[in-house]
């Protein structure tokens, strides 16, 4: 995996304090693959939440510390909660091809 140790653990962390405890992330993508460089981070975070606005202001806080945390650079992030009424194919590619954090 192209994200070093303190990358991922504040990748973790961040992703702990905003989407709690209990949420899953996943690094998928170029970024898995390393014979690859460059890329963006693309994210998976699967949470129990279901208040879409929370769900939405904590997205937001994420992306925000995370770019004061890593510096700015592309980070996609894929989420998944309870309520979801679609799941497009790249949700299970993400799951299934990333790396769980």
């Amino acid at each position: 995996m192209r994200l070093s140790t303190q990358q991922q653990s504040a990748i973790r962390a961040t992703v702990a304090e905003t989407f709690g405890a209990g949420a899953a992330v996943w690094v998928f993508g170029s970024r898995v693959d390393d014979s690859k460089r460059g890329g963006d981070i693309d994210l998976l975070i699967q949470t129990n939440q279901v208040d879409i606005n929370a769900l939405m202001r904590a997205e937001i806080t994420l992306l925000t510390q995370l770019h004061k945390k890593l510096g700015e650079q592309k980070i996609d992030i894929l989420l998944d909660y309870p309520t979801r009424t679609s799941r497009p194919p790249i949700f299970s590619i993400a799951k299934h091809t990333g790396i769980l954090l």
